[in-house]
């Protein structure tokens, strides 16, 4: 019998009855899920990344062959992931990647639907940047100098989407302005207006209708490579 498991949601529901549970509502119960809630998870209605781990650990399956497939997992693997080093008593997230650049410059064009990967953290890591819930969280890369020496080019950022009103001024956020992804420091000014603010010195400001940006995020940690 050939296995039809192209999506998330099939591979969790053929790991869960590998791992000797009948129904949803049943390992529902062991992992201390609703069932309704679960049943959203075989059936695609919701994500559940932030879940992986547990469900790999109960389920005897690798966090990254649940979450992105490949090869069916064999009987000698376990639930802790391919690669994946998590700190003792730490739960492990996946955080999504999109494949979009943020331009710290006049801006980049975001069009279609930009593919996704995955990255793992530490649960506790992430709650430590994420205002509400770590759902909220994806990664992109910036590109351009209009950010230097505070962010360069190819730096990767992590946006927090739950953080959308400029509640202090001169933070660093990702926005679309003119149908243009960038990411700058945002001012509001009077008679609804906002200063969209370079750190590079060579790099003028520039006075626009507040309306007219839209906040995907704000910019809540950077990594960069040597």
């Amino acid at each position: 019998m050939t296995e039809d498991l192209d999506t998330a949601g099939q591979r969790l529901r053929w790991a869960r009855q590998k791992a000797g549970y009948k129904s949803g509502e049943e390992a529902a119960a062991a992992l201390g899920f609703k069932p309704v809630t679960y049943r959203t998870y075989e059936n695609e209605t919701s994500g559940f990344s932030r879940h992986a781990s547990k469900f790999g650990k109960a389920f005897g399956v690798p966090v990254s062959w649940l979450l992105e497939g490949g090869p069916l997992p064999s009987q000698a693997d376990d639930g802790a992931g391919e690669g994946v080093i998590a700190p003792l008593n730490s739960d492990i997230e996946y955080v999504k990647l999109f494949d979009i650049s943020y331009a710290m410059g006049d801006g980049s064009l975001i069009e279609g639907s930009p593919e996704v990967s995955l990255l793992p953290f530490s649960l506790d890591f992430l709650r430590r940047y994420a205002r509400g819930s770590t759902d909220m969280l994806f990664l992109a890369k910036g590109h351009g100098d209009s950010m230097e020496p505070t962010l360069r080019r190819e730096d990767l950022l992590m946006i927090d989407t739950s953080q959308v009103t400029v509640t202090m001024q001169d933070e660093i956020w990702a926005l679309t302005y003119a149908g243009a992804g960038m990411v700058k420091r945002l001012r509001r000014l009077p008679d609804d207006m906002v200063r969209i603010l370079s750190d590079n010195t060579t790099v003028p400001d520039y006075d626009v209708d507040a309306a007219e940006v839209h906040i995907v995020g704000k910019v809540v940690w950077v990594a960069r490579g040597l």
